[in-house]
């Protein structure tokens, strides 16, 4: 299975690209869609739309999984990113390819062990999961690879629905448990 992972961001939107048989991930491809801070905000969105697009007819996924919302102490950043994941999403979407979104909590679990890792521990066990010489860099590239790395190891629960989302069919964390019956 290919999957392209993408960690949105206004400044920087990091993507990287692997195939997994269900055991071990391989690289494909990975960089960073960088934009420049004075470019008026519709063209960045412009920009990073355009690039996601190309690259995925290019590299032709079965998988796009995306950073889910997290909360953010500025409501001005956190808006700005909800838009960079809109056209990562609808870039996706028009691609005709499913989107599976995961917290970043879930990530660190999936590729660390931890939900607290921090970057440069995302970044370790990346280049470590996928055989790589030198950690991937900077911290957006390493992220979107760990994104497609936890969603290679969630479709390959065999909690997880084959459709429309990555998402597992069960509770999500013990808040959402209702007892069956």
């Amino acid at each position: 299975m290919r999957i392209f992972g993408i960690d949105p961001g206004s400044a920087c939107t990091g993507y990287g690209c692997i195939d997994t048989d269900g055991s071990r991930c391989r690289l494909v491809v990975c960089g960073a869609i960088a934009v420049s801070a004075r470019t008026p905000f519709p063209d960045k969105l412009t920009r990073i739309y355009d690039e996601l697009a190309s690259l995925l007819a290019a590299h032709r996924p079965e998988w796009v999984a995306i950073e889910d919302v997290f909360y953010a102490r500025n409501a001005r950043s956190a808006l700005k990113l909800g838009h960079v994941r809109g056209v990562a999403i609808l870039a996706a979407s028009k691609a005709g390819l499913p989107v599976a979104e995961y917290a970043p909590t879930e990530v660190k679990s999936a590729v660390v062990g931890y939900g607290r890792a921090d970057k440069s521990q995302v970044q370790q066990m990346i280049a470590l999961l996928l055989g790589l010489e030198e950690a991937p860099s900077p911290y957006d590239v390493s992220d979107a690879l760990a994104i497609a790395v936890c969603h290679a190891h969630t479709a390959s629960s065999p909690q997880t629905r084959a459709g429309e989302t990555g998402h597992t069919v069960g509770p999500r964390s013990w808040r959402h448990f209702r007892p069956q019956g």
